[in-house]
């Protein structure tokens, strides 16, 4: 039998419960050709099997409709026959079905309508007793084994509705997951993006003024705006390279942390800005989420003096180490660029207290009284941050 075959026949069980009452009829039948009454007996046989075809659908009805028959039957002073182990079928039907008091109700019909036809034959009170306690042992196993088998289906029913469950909160902690990872990488797009930006627009407008005037300015500036490029080029590259999942082979450089700000300081310090970048206390091992937290904070900060400081304007960038974790303190003397124009859009400092926020720090970012703007943040590290 292939399994297309079994498929449609598990979505149509009625088919199924006839095919397995076809052959006791058809026993049925043969065995009633030696009765002299074959009408009243054939009548009693479909009245005990036809119902068994919808015992899946209604097992409690079944069982009450050829209870009956079974009753009338002993009425009419006709003796127990083949067919009438429809009534037993019913009953497994109702234990599988329904729940244990149905069964136990159905398991005592039973008991009770073998009883009147034992006790109204012609057997002694002796084995009357035996027959009625052997055939309720069997009826007992009947019961049991459809109990068993109800019990084992509503275990499997369970697991499989947990196993379903497990795999919807799998999938939604993977989306979650993915709805996480994107906002990270559009936190770093932005922090790159930003950053780089606004170095190359501030050596785009140097060379425009020096161009006529200093050469060797001007291509130092061009200089810086290529390199610039090229590194914002490839910090983009990296971060979208993430997003690829069908390419698993791509090699990504390492996230920027607390060894790169070197770098980032003289990156702008050729954009211009004179910046002046001191370390207090003992450098320890951050975790590296903490020294990407680190990085990010600093070029976000600059980044804001570069757009918003203004010509002339210096900057000064102090790391400090403690036992409790990493101070970050960024200020200028600027007094304002009223040409950089401001769209309310920002997310610099919101990102900074998201990433602060994460470690369990604090973000505090004013401005200065008597000009210029300062940011300062607290980082807690190891025990701190737990």
């Amino acid at each position: 039998m292939t399994v297309k075959m079994v498929e449609r026949l598990r979505r149509h069980p009625q088919v199924v419960d006839l095919l397995w009452t076809l052959p006791l009829l058809a026993y049925a039948l043969f065995v009633m050709r030696a009765v002299p009454d074959p009408k009243v007996h054939l009548l009693v046989i479909f009245g005990l099997l036809t119902p068994l075809v919808w015992r899946r659908k209604w097992p409690r009805t079944v069982f009450a409709v050829v209870a009956l028959v079974s009753f009338a039957q002993w009425m009419a002073g006709m003796h127990p026959q083949v067919a009438n182990m429809a009534v037993m079928i019913a009953l497994y039907t109702v234990a599988t079905r329904s729940t244990l008091p149905w069964a136990l109700a159905a398991a005592a019909v039973n008991v009770f309508g073998f009883s009147l036809a034992t006790f109204d034959g012609e057997l002694s009170l002796r084995d009357s007793l035996s027959a009625v306690a052997t055939m309720t042992v069997f009826i007992g196993a009947f019961l049991v084994y459809g109990v068993y088998l109800r019990t084992r289906r509503a275990y499997l029913q369970s697991l499989e509705e947990r196993a379903l469950q497990s795999e919807h909160e799998r999938d939604t902690q993977v989306r979650m997951a993915m709805a996480a990872e994107r906002a990270r990488i559009a936190r770093e797009l932005h922090d790159v993006i930003a950053h780089n930006v606004s170095v190359m627009v501030v050596q785009a407008d140097g060379a425009a003024y020096a161009i006529d005037t200093d050469v060797d300015r001007a291509k130092n500036a061009l200089e810086t705006i290529s390199a610039t490029g090229r590194l914002a080029l490839g910090e983009m590259r990296r971060l979208l390279g993430v997003l690829r999942e069908s390419d698993d082979t791509g090699t990504y450089t390492p996230q920027p942390g607390v060894e790169q700000l070197d770098e980032l300081v003289e990156q702008v310090r050729d954009a211009g800005l004179p910046l002046e970048f001191t370390v207090e206390g003992e450098p320890k091992e951050l975790p590296q989420g903490l020294q990407l937290s680190v990085f990010r904070i600093v070029q976000e900060a600059l980044t804001n003096t570069l757009k918003h400081a203004g010509p002339g304007a210096r900057a000064r960038v102090r790391l400090r180490y403690d036992n409790g974790g990493v101070g970050i303190h960024v200020q200028d003397d600027g007094r304002g660029n009223a040409m950089v124009e401001n769209d309310g859009k920002g997310h610099g400092l919101a990102g900074m207290r998201e990433r602060a926020a994460l470690y369990g720090g604090t973000v505090r970012a004013e401005p200065v009284p008597g000009g210029g703007f300062e940011v300062d943040v607290r980082l807690p590290a190891g025990e701190a941050a737990r």
